[in-house]
């Protein structure tokens, strides 16, 4: 069944296309769809997403924390894979590990790339079991035991093909800004008691973007590595009537928004099946 809103990929700029491919094609498991002079195109055996990664060798470093990219989740589909990856990490005594946390909506580990990205990899525990308080939910964030978590499995794996573009968090300038384009694209706040921060979903989901303003509107030079554009799919109706708000032709079934802190977004029309 087709979700109404999919997050389908992105696109991050790079120095050291070598290194970075070491790590998501060698150590996570992506593969190459397709590549040239300057760019090079990843996903997993299931195809629910791509990532992106152009090439441009001379680009100054992004500092952290700065606005822009906090982080892009993968959602694995239980915590058996979740175990399995990390247990691969471990193995391959990976050094840009930062932790894991219990939401109590999910189950997460923090690392980066070899450039500062920030990723999480985490896995759901059932929406029924989400805590909510006073109408919204009540993510919070736990110490994760990873002894207990490795014990679900005994073996290490790359990142299950069933894994999925979860959600993606941003350092922002003003949360109220964000919150207004992003319901704008059918979206709902699902959390605003976080400190200095507020997350936002569709169809009922824990959130597909988080905002927070813990970078405390530093700003990234221009051109600096990190991320370059996202892309969102919309399903029937909810595509044209984001197209209509923004003034964009819905017939082309593609267009391009700027998001609150100048990122390009890239929402196409993905079918209902």
């Amino acid at each position: 069944m087709t979700r109404p809103l999919e997050l389908a990929g992105l696109t991050l700029r790079v120095r050291d296309l070598e290194q970075q491919l070491d790590f998501y094609r060698d150590l996570l498991g992506f593969s190459v769809t397709s590549q040239d002079k300057r760019r090079v195109v990843l996903s997993l055996a299931d195809r629910a997403f791509e990532l992106a990664l152009v090439h441009q060798p001379k680009a100054p470093l992004r500092p952290k924390p700065s606005i822009g990219l906090y982080h892009f989740a993968l959602l694995l589909p239980d915590r058996k894979s979740l175990a399995a990856i990390f247990r691969r990490l471990v193995e391959a005594q990976y050094s840009r590990f930062q932790g894991a946390s219990d939401h109590i909506v999910s189950e997460a580990l923090y690392l980066s790339d070899p450039e500062g990205n920030g990723i999480e990899l985490y896995r759901d525990r059932p929406q029924e079991d989400w805590p909510r308080l006073d109408g919204e939910l009540a993510m919070v964030s736990q110490a994760l035991d990873l002894d207990t978590l490795l014990l679900d499995s005994p073996v290490s794996a790359t990142l299950d093909p069933k894994t999925r573009f979860g959600h993606l968090h941003l350092h922002v300038q003003d949360l109220d800004q964000a919150e207004m384009f992003f319901t704008a694209l059918g979206m709902q706040v699902t959390q605003r008691s976080y400190p200095g921060a507020r997350f936002l979903a569709a169809d009922g989901y824990h959130h597909h973007v988080g905002t927070n303003l813990w970078a405390h509107s530093r700003k990234a030079p221009t051109e600096a590595t990190g991320l370059l554009e996202y892309h969102l799919q919309l399903a029937g109706n909810l595509f044209e009537e984001v197209a209509r708000r923004f003034q964009k032709n819905a017939s082309a079934g593609e267009f391009v928004l700027a998001d609150p802190i100048g990122i390009p977004v890239r929402i196409t029309h993905a079918r209902v099946s």
